[in-house]
C-alpha cells in the first residue's frame, strides 16, 4: 500500500481546523449538487461519506430540506460538524468499513473517495450499493484516467487515484448503477471529474 494513502485520515486530523478554515462556503459544487438533488424526493435520505466538517455541502443539502448523515474517519472533522450542524446525524466512520445496516435515497463522496488507493476504491462499490435504497443516487468524484497523483495540504503530501473509466462503469454496472451523468475536467467546477450513477431497481422474489 502506498504509505501516502495510509497517511490521508492523520492528515486531516492532524489540519482539521486548518481545512475548515481554507475550504470555507464557497459552493463551485452548487450545480452538481442541483443534478445530484434533482435525482433524489422530497426530503431524501442522504449519506455524505467523507463528510469533512461539513461545510458547504452538508450546509447546502439540508438547506435543500434533505435528512443528512455524515461519515468521516477523523474525529476532529465530525466535532467540527457537529457544532455547525447539530441538526443532521455525524459518525465518525472509515469508509473503507461502513456498515450502517440503514440504506440511503442518495450517496454522496466528493472530493473523498479519491483520496483512497486503487484496490480500496474498488471494494468501496458494493459498499456504496449496500446503503443505496432502491432508485438511489450517487455522485463522486474521481480523476480524468488511470493513475495517481500526490499533491500537497500543509506542506504534506496529499495523495489521489483514480481508476480508468471503462473501470468505474463497469463497477457501477456490476454493482447495480447506471451511468446518468458524467463530465471529465468540468472547467466550471475545478476541472473535478464526476460522475452521478443510480441504482437499478432490485428483483424481488
Amino acid at each position: 500500500m502506498n504509505s501516502d494513502a495510509d497517511n490521508i485520515v492523520g492528515l486531516y486530523r492532524r489540519h482539521a481546523t486548518a481545512w475548515a478554515r481554507l475550504r470555507g462556503r464557497d459552493l463551485t459544487e452548487r450545480k452538481w449538487l442541483d443534478r445530484f438533488i434533482a435525482h433524489l424526493p422530497a426530503r431524501a435520505r442522504v449519506l455524505d461519506i467523507g463528510c469533512g466538517t461539513g461545510e458547504p455541502i452538508a450546509r447546502y443539502l439540508l438547506e435543500a430540506r434533505c435528512d443528512v448523515t455524515g461519515i468521516d474517519a477523523a474525529p476532529e472533522m465530525i466535532d467540527i460538524a457537529k457544532r455547525q450542524f447539530p441538526g443532521a446525524t455525524w459518525r465518525v466512520s472509515d469508509m473503507r468499513s461502513l456498515e450502517l445496516n440503514e440504506t440511503f435515497d442518495g450517496l454522496l463522496a466528493w472530493n473523498s473517495f479519491f483520496h483512497l488507493a486503487p484496490e480500496q476504491q474498488r471494494q468501496m462499490f458494493p459498499i456504496f450499493g449496500r446503503h443505496a435504497a432502491d432508485g438511489a443516487a450517487l455522485m463522486f468524484t474521481s480523476g480524468p484516467s488511470a493513475g495517481e497523483a500526490i499533491g500537497t495540504f500543509e506542506s504534506e503530501p496529499l495523495y489521489h487515484a483514480s481508476l480508468a473509466p471503462a473501470e468505474y462503469r463497469q463497477l457501477l454496472d456490476s454493482n447495480g448503477f447506471d451511468v446518468v451523468d458524467h463530465v471529465v475536467e468540468d472547467p466550471d467546477c475545478g476541472r473535478l471529474t464526476i460522475w452521478i450513477g443510480r441504482l437499478r431497481q432490485r428483483e424481488t422474489a
